[in-house]
């Protein structure tokens, strides 16, 4: 168990699983608060950075955006369950269509690689065709 505030801010990052350039950008767009700094020492983190920066990484791996994650923080300080529903549902409808997307890509994709197949080496390939082509 991490004790108050004992940690560097390597320390810091190595616990929550970031590199130290992580810790200090999220301190400078706000996600992160930081410490005060003594005359004669070095700033020091405690358990409570640790699960913010968990957090963060667990809403980017969901694949919400930092602004988003952000939004998240807010409302969780706020206990507002219903809407942080709401941004929930409208990032899977986000992934929904990304996914969507993806499926006509890898389908396309797929359709140009079995051209690829029947096509021999004196023709022009159809990947670089589809590609090239204005339609």
């Amino acid at each position: 168990m991490i004790q108050k505030h004992t940690l560097t801010i390597g320390g810091l990052a190595q616990a929550a699983g970031v590199n130290v350039e992580t810790v200090r950008y999220y301190q400078r767009v706000g996600m992160l608060a930081q410490p005060v700094k003594p005359l004669q020492g070095a700033r020091r983190y405690g358990a409570g950075d640790i699960k913010q920066i968990r957090f963060i990484k667990r809403a980017q791996a969901l694949g919400f955006t930092l602004s988003e994650v952000a939004e998240l923080l807010a409302l969780g300080s706020a206990s507002s369950c219903r809407e942080t529903q709401v941004l929930a549902e409208i990032k899977l409808e986000s992934i929904r269509a990304r996914i969507n997307d993806l499926v006509k890509m890898q389908n396309t994709l797929q359709q140009l690689v079995t051209r690829c197949n029947t096509t021999d080496d004196a023709t022009n390939c159809p990947i670089i065709d589809a590609l090239i082509s204005d339609e």
